[in-house]
């Protein structure tokens, strides 16, 4: 059976946009027709070269106005940072745009953002969708989806647990691990602007429960490395921050509605210990009947599940191209998109 191709551009080519390009070029419904990189030494290369694949004849670039001048349907925007003048001169040049570096949902903190956006989908007569895992997946289509199975709502908890020493990341050092215990609860490493990106999530949430998030509130608590803990890029010492749970509640009607965790750890050895088990996403559904789902990779040779954060971020956006591409244009959350339908994904290995 034919099926219809999309011309697809990947932006960016870090762990996400790996993900993503290694899906473009091996899916039989998307031909990949461009790929942005901000790294000199990947300019001039094959795609497949960047990804360990055989050579497309589709070379990496990092001029923007070749990009802006291709032919495609679709690109897939995954800086490290937020842009939305990109995003809205992509818009403008006709192209759809996926983009797991947001905004995500529209709410009250992004509006002018997401009225850029809009106007840019209207000039171009295309559609625009952000996700991500948290924000965009693990935070809100997935427990929405999920409370098709539930008779009463008391609370949903969304809980992300990652072992950061088995799962490496830049975030190590960007989140103030090593840091002294009393200093960083005085004076927390996040950025205290990110409740309201994930309050995108929360919204769309409560507003698919019919109700509305009024208030969010925050807290943290910490742990400290029991031993020195050796990592990829230097040493947390013993008595520094090892450990650190975010907990960010939605507030409806008077009660907590929603609430997102995060327990970060540099392995096992901290103080006081949460025990957690396996890096992973758990939605838990309190109300009748109680529910329980965990999210989190398949089983490895040494018996434990790596976090796939990363890579499912760069798969959710390429999964979503051809429906975003098939849509109408505007701005399009979970609600406007619907059911996605992914295409090529059966095929062989």
């Amino acid at each position: 059976m034919s099926q219809k191709k999309y011309r697809v551009i990947q932006w960016a080519t870090g762990v996400v946009g790996k993900t993503a390009l290694k899906h473009f070029i091996e899916n039989p419904v998307i031909e990949l027709v461009g790929v942005y990189v901000t790294n000199p030494e990947k300019v001039g290369k094959d795609a497949g070269e960047l990804v360990g694949l055989p050579a497309t004849g589709v070379i990496a670039t990092n001029d923007v106005e070749k990009i802006i001048a291709l032919n495609a349907d679709c690109v897939l925007f995954s800086p490290q940072r937020q842009d939305v003048d990109m995003v809205c001169r992509l818009l403008r040049s006709g192209k759809n745009v996926v983009s797991p570096a947001g905004p995500f949902l529209p709410n009250e903190w992004f509006a002018e953002a997401f009225d850029k956006i809009d106007a840019a989908c209207r000039e171009g007569g295309t559609s625009y969708h952000g996700c991500g895992i948290h924000p965009g997946f693990s935070g809100d289509i997935l427990p929405l989806t999920l409370t098709r199975l539930m008779n009463r709502i008391d609370r949903i908890e969304i809980i992300e647990v990652i072992d950061k020493l088995r799962n490496p990341m830049i975030y190590v050092e960007v989140m103030g691990f090593g840091r002294d215990p009393a200093e960083l609860l005085a004076k927390p490493s996040r950025s205290p602007e990110a409740p309201r990106h994930f309050q995108q999530s929360m919204n769309t949430l409560a507003e698919g429960l019919g109700k509305k998030i009024e208030k969010v509130t925050t807290r943290l608590e910490v742990s400290a490395a029991t031993e020195d803990i050796p990592y990829p890029n230097g040493v947390i010492k013993k008595g520094t921050v090892a450990g650190q749970h975010y907990e960010w509640t939605g507030w409806c009607e008077g009660a907590p509605l929603i609430v997102y965790h995060f327990y970060w750890t540099m392995g096992d050895n901290v103080e006081p210990k949460w025990d957690n088990g396996d890096s992973c996403y758990r939605a838990v559904i309190h109300g009748d009947p109680p529910l329980e789902l965990r999210l989190m990779g398949g089983v490895e040779s040494d018996g434990r599940r790596p976090f796939h954060g990363l890579p499912w971020t760069g798969l959710l956006g390429a999964t979503a191209v051809p429906a975003v591409c098939d849509a109408k244009p505007g701005v399009l959350t979970h609600i406007e998109l619907g059911v996605v339908q992914p295409r090529g994904l059966v095929r062989p290995a």
